[in-house]
């Protein structure tokens, strides 16, 4: 499954949770890093307009399914891909992490939610340790020299995987700047997921991402925020939707 914007194929690569898993424990095994980022509709509205964002999209090596309406698409394609948002992907990831002896970095979101985020990974996932927790001041640049400064922060820390909370585009900007600066590294775009584990922010219940509406809850819970946006999304859907029926026409 793949998306098409000019010169840039953005393609789903970590079809299964068992591949991510797969992917990433052979990466710190390896002393190798990565950046992995989740694409959604928003970031099909973003990437359509941003040649900045397309430039860090260029830079990931893991892209997953983020969003129903991602695997719906991977379905029609005939490439079905499983659902793998970066929040649920945080304690996977954790884990393997504990296993293989690798320490992780925050960076995101406030210095109290960090706080109470590192707490409960620490608590949930044996083994794991957090030695590094950055929250970036208002208008941080992840192209700028305060960014590079983290950067060598968290090489100088030891950590070897780094959970970037600071929603898109600024997050997968900041993980393609770091596999430059920090090659050994591994960086997971998660969005808000840090502010759940804290409590400071709530995620929709089970049963509402069970029936796909996930989406509209966020909607419901910021109308002037966040209504622009959906509309936007909703507004790219159906021809996304024609553009993955054509692929599986022309694989067959």
């Amino acid at each position: 499954m793949f998306f098409q914007f000019r010169q840039l194929r953005v393609a789903v690569n970590v079809p299964s949770w068992e591949a991510l898993r797969h992917e990433v424990t052979q990466r710190f095994r390896n002393g190798q890093g990565f950046a992995l980022a989740t694409i959604n509709l928003d970031h099909l509205v973003k990437l359509r307009g941003s040649e900045t964002f397309r430039r860090a999209y260029a830079a990931q090596d893991f892209v997953t399914a983020d969003g129903n309406p991602i695997v719906w698409m991977s379905r029609l394609a005939g490439d079905p891909v499983d659902l793998i948002p970066g929040s649920d992907a945080i304690l996977p990831v954790v884990r393997i992490a504990a296993q293989e002896g690798v320490t992780v970095s925050l960076v995101g979101s406030r210095d109290d939610a960090l706080k109470a985020a590192a707490a409960y990974l620490e608590r949930e996932v044996p083994g794991a340790k957090v030695v590094l927790q950055i929250a970036p001041p208002m208008g941080f640049d992840p192209d700028g020299a305060a960014a590079q400064d983290i950067l060598r922060r968290i090489g100088d820390s030891g950590a070897r995987l780094c959970l970037v909370a600071l929603g898109a585009p600024k997050q997968e900007l900041f993980a393609a700047a770091g596999r430059q600066t920090c090659p050994q590294v591994g960086f997971l775009s998660i969005g808000a997921g840090l502010d759940f584990f804290a409590g400071t922010q709530q995620r929709a219940p089970e049963w509402v991402r069970r029936l796909a509406l996930e989406w509209l809850w966020r909607a419901l819970s910021s109308p002037m925020r966040l209504g622009p946006r959906y509309v936007k999304c909703l507004a790219i859907l159906p021809g996304h939707m024609l553009r993955a029926l054509g692929q599986r026409l022309t694989r067959a």
